[in-house]
């Protein structure tokens, strides 16, 4: 395992979960019951959504004796969850070893129309911790094996107020959130574990798009004009160094470079006011789909390899689609679903400058019990010939190819062996499988 020598100690974890708590208890403890309302909710990225709704038993420690019933009426919702990445390269050049990835999120999300009387607005806020072995890294993949590790960590991720108008037909959103939770997201990552399927497209960061969880400063606007069809825009700070600049992600950092991600969403089957980033099992009922075409533009200066002087900005086209190919009822969930989606940015400026990904999902294919899926996934990875060292062999494509099984064992639980294999690790010759299992636990 990994560990960075400045990682933040847990009593400071436990002192941001703390004030994520207190945030939203302070909102709702002077205040009569309500009646609820249903609200749609953006779900927690990548590893973190949940696949299936949180009940009264799918809590670890069940309802608090009433208490997390009592919130929900009043429009106050909280989410502590585990989840982790454990991982084996059983074979590649490297020497053998393991590495864990771990991460304990909370999240509190309010609707306000209960709590105070405001309807259509909404506060969410989430707090974690998360440090491990960086498998990827040791590697030398330019696929992560894991959606998740990034840098040892613990912070105040993101935070947003948001308000709605029309029966959710426009939305507006300002706080601190990160681009890649929302703009070039895997609609099904839930459903994989390695990065560009598992949480969004991997070379989102040659535009220098934030990601979680150190979010930055943002606002988005977002617009329903007919039933099926969304666009929307973001305008966010692009960092270089988003870790370093705001450390605990407390205080909002106004620096760094404005930029800007959109997207147009085509939702065939289901209207575009309940589509989210991330999808779950009640989303998946029907022959629904989702294809989406987005742009990231920052402008600020960028190195070239073949230019004595940066280049004055840069940007990156996505295209993404999901669909549900086949059900054994038209009208539920249990099938199969494909997904697919591309980028490009211009080689002249980015190294990984082309990306696709590709996978098919079964939904319940096993006869048991509680909800479980099989999902094959496939990354294809381009390194532009720009930035090949004078003298070196060209580089080939990076391939990798996932297997995994979701097993929702219990409603508090969930289970996700994997097998990944490698071709080309980093652009050279050399060959690498990984075998591992996700685990995620909701208190």
């Amino acid at each position: 395992m990994f560990v960075s020598d400045s990682a933040p100690t847990r009593p400071m974890c436990g002192r941001l979960l703390l004030l994520l708590v207190l945030m939203g208890w302070d909102l709702c403890v002077f205040v009569f019951p309500a009646h609820s309302q249903t609200a749609q909710e953006e779900p927690v990225p990548g590893p973190d959504s949940h696949e299936t709704g949180q009940g009264p038993h799918g809590h670890l420690f069940g309802d608090w004796g009433g208490e997390r019933t009592r919130l929900s009426e009043r429009g106050v919702k909280f989410d502590f969850q585990y989840v982790s990445d454990s991982l084996w390269n059983l074979k590649s050049e490297q020497k053998e070893r393991f590495a864990s990835w771990n991460r304990f999120r909370g999240t509190v999300d309010i609707d306000f129309g209960p709590l105070i009387g405001q309807q259509s607005m909404y506060f969410h806020a989430t707090a974690l911790w998360q440090g491990g072995g960086n498998l990827g890294t040791y590697l030398g993949l330019l696929t992560s094996p894991s959606g998740m590790s990034s840098e040892n960590t613990c912070r105040l991720d993101s935070w947003w107020i948001e308000k709605r108008w029309l029966d959710e037909r426009i939305t507006a959103r300002v706080g601190q959130f990160a681009g890649q939770d929302f703009y070039g997201a895997q609609h099904d990552a839930a459903s994989f574990i390695f990065e560009p399927m598992g949480y969004a497209l991997g070379n989102l960061f040659t535009t220098l798009e934030s990601f979680d969880p150190p979010s930055t400063p943002a606002m988005e606007i977002r617009v329903v004009p007919i039933p099926t069809l969304y666009a929307k825009s973001m305008a966010l700070a692009a960092v270089r160094a988003p870790f370093s600049q705001n450390p605990t992600g407390l205080v909002p950092q106004f620096n760094g470079t404005p930029a800007n991600v959109s997207e147009i969403g085509f939702t065939p089957g289901k209207k575009a006011s309940s589509v989210r980033a991330f999808d779950d099992v009640e989303g998946r009922k029907g022959y629904s789909g989702l294809y989406q075409f987005g742009a990231s533009y920052t402008p600020g200066k960028f190195a070239a390899p073949a230019s004595a002087t940066p280049r004055s900005g840069n940007y990156l086209l996505y295209w993404m689609a999901s669909q549900a190919l086949w059900r054994v009822d038209p009208k539920e969930g249990k099938g199969l679903d494909g997904t697919l989606a591309y980028d490009w940015s211009p080689p002249g400026v980015n190294r990984n400058n082309t990306m696709l990904t590709a996978g098919l999902r079964f939904n319940e294919p096993l006869p048991v019990n509680f909800h479980n899926t099989m999902s094959l996934g496939y990354v294809r990875n381009n390194l532009s010939s720009t930035f090949l060292p004078p003298g070196m062999p060209a580089w080939r494509t990076e391939q990798g190819v996932e297997f995994n099984a979701l097993l929702d064992v219990l409603p508090m639980l969930l289970l996700q062996p994997v097998v990944q294999y490698y071709a080309n690790v980093g652009g050279g010759v050399q060959r690498a499988v990984v075998f591992g299992f996700r685990t995620k636990v909701e208190f």
